[in-house]
């Protein structure tokens, strides 16, 4: 029985961290990426992005355990993008401002842009 509550406890924790990503990806990312494809970024704003998003990914994710100490640790940027298999949120900003500099190419002459 002790062998199932502790089966049950790792699948809690995994869907637990399942569900806060899910939150970050629909939620938190588009609020924050709102309006992106207007945005020209500087180097210290795609740097903040990153920054910003790791912190989320940190919560997220949780803390780790040292393989040589056993203590607790925050994740290194590395373990988060590999936990973490979707696009940063700089490839995303780049990609939506790509997407949207086709559509005004596509507008005709006349057409008035009506997203910002």
């Amino acid at each position: 029985m002790l062998l199932f509550g502790a089966e049950s406890s790792v699948i809690q924790v995994a869907v637990q961290k399942f569900k806060n990503q899910d939150i970050y990806r629909t939620l938190i990312l588009s609020v924050v990426l709102h309006g992106c494809e207007t945005w020209s970024l500087t180097l210290r704003e795609e740097r903040r992005l990153r920054v910003f998003e790791n912190r989320v990914l940190r919560r997220v994710f949780g803390p780790k355990r040292g393989d040589v100490t056993g203590e607790w640790r925050k994740l290194y940027n590395e373990e988060l993008r590999d936990l973490y298999s979707l696009p940063n949120i700089v490839r995303v900003v780049k990609s939506r401002r790509m997407r949207w500099a086709g559509y005004v190419v596509r507008m005709e002459e006349g057409e008035v842009c009506t997203r910002f």
